[in-house]
């Protein structure tokens, strides 16, 4: 296994050849709590609902990423290549089997919330690693990996092509303006309200304005804030962001039964002095958000090999049609 860089793209490619795994039906589930079959708990938050724990992180029973080692960057004629040495976890969302994200109270997706900072902030620690990401893929068209109610989290030692690219426009945006184009974006959202979904005290969800599929939505603080992880252990009560997940999140099942969801908080700008140098103004040009984007019916082609999107419905509809959506 090992990562290489396409030198036109410049994106990171895991390749490797794969193992054949069991068929789900023939093992017990490694993440319900007591199972026999029980990956290693690197982390988890207090229960709310009963059970030993109300969500935890474990080691991905068949990781993309492993800890161990230096990435030994090198180069193969023009070809760059590297170990994948980082970090790949599961986050299981709660102990139950069947308890969807958005059917649990608000004070469980709190707890998850919590967790995900929990350990987004230990593995930040690893002055190896540039990158977070935290990803949920729902359903079979989507990738769903687990019938366990579950996200993921890698840590890799390269920021993601499309990540970059935004972290880029942040930076420029902000050396024109001296201003979050997050935030920007955000005022303009607010005072024409015809995107908007719903606000849960400090925190939005809307449609963006130019969407890559049909019915993508952001959640993000309607102050700034560059990290998530910084956010969600300095407050102390998250319910409203908590409430406005699971209520998204039914929105969104209301209209396609598999999504891609993740979160971009602010990469790991402690690591050298000339990160930092790179990455001078990152607290105050980047803005941590959640995006969703679900996979619907007929267009099943994952936005994720496309170039040029398409969405046959505009973000204005689409933010009518889920505001009018089932919420509870």
């Amino acid at each position: 296994m090992e990562l290489r860089k396409d030198p036109i793209t410049r994106s990171w490619v895991v390749t490797h050849d794969g193992s054949e795994r069991p068929p789900k039906d023939e093992q017990p589930c490694p993440f319900c709590p007591n199972s026999p079959n029980a990956t290693q708990v690197v982390g988890s938050v207090p229960p709310v609902d009963g059970g030993p724990w109300s969500a935890a992180a474990m080691v991905h029973p068949d990781p993309l990423f492993r800890i161990e080692g230096d990435p030994g960057r090198g180069g193969n004629g023009l070809y760059d290549v590297m170990r994948p040495v980082g970090a790949h976890e599961i986050l299981v969302e709660n102990p139950s089997h069947t308890r969807q994200l958005w059917d649990a109270s608000d004070a469980a997706i709190t707890q998850f919330l919590k967790l995900v900072a929990q350990r987004i902030q230990d593995l930040k620690r690893d002055q190896r690693f540039k990158f977070i990401t935290v990803s949920k893929d729902q359903g079979s068209v989507a990738g769903q990996e687990f019938d366990h109610p579950t996200s993921q989290i890698t840590a890799t030692t390269f920021v993601p092509r499309r990540v970059l690219y935004e972290l880029r426009a942040c930076r420029e945006y902000f050396e024109q303006k001296e201003r979050c184009v997050f935030c920007d974006i955000l005022s303009q959202e607010e005072r024409q309200a015809v995107r908007m979904i719903e606000t849960r005290g400090d925190y939005v969800a809307c449609c963006p304005y130019a969407p890559r599929v049909p019915y993508e939505t952001w959640i993000l603080p309607r102050h700034h804030e560059a990290a998530f992880e910084r956010e969600a252990l300095r407050h102390q009560d998250l319910s409203d962001l908590a409430s406005l997940l699971r209520r998204t999140l039914r929105r969104i099942c209301s209209i396609a039964d598999a999504f891609h969801m993740v979160l971009h908080t602010a990469p790991n700008v402690g690591r050298t002095p000339e990160v930092l140098g790179y990455w001078r103004t990152i607290e105050d040009d980047y803005h941590w958000h959640i995006e969703i984007l679900p996979v619907l019916p007929g267009k099943r082609k994952s936005y994720r090999f496309k170039e040029t999107y398409h969405s046959d419905v505009t973000p204005e509809t689409a933010a009518a049609r889920l505001r009018a959506a089932p919420a509870e």
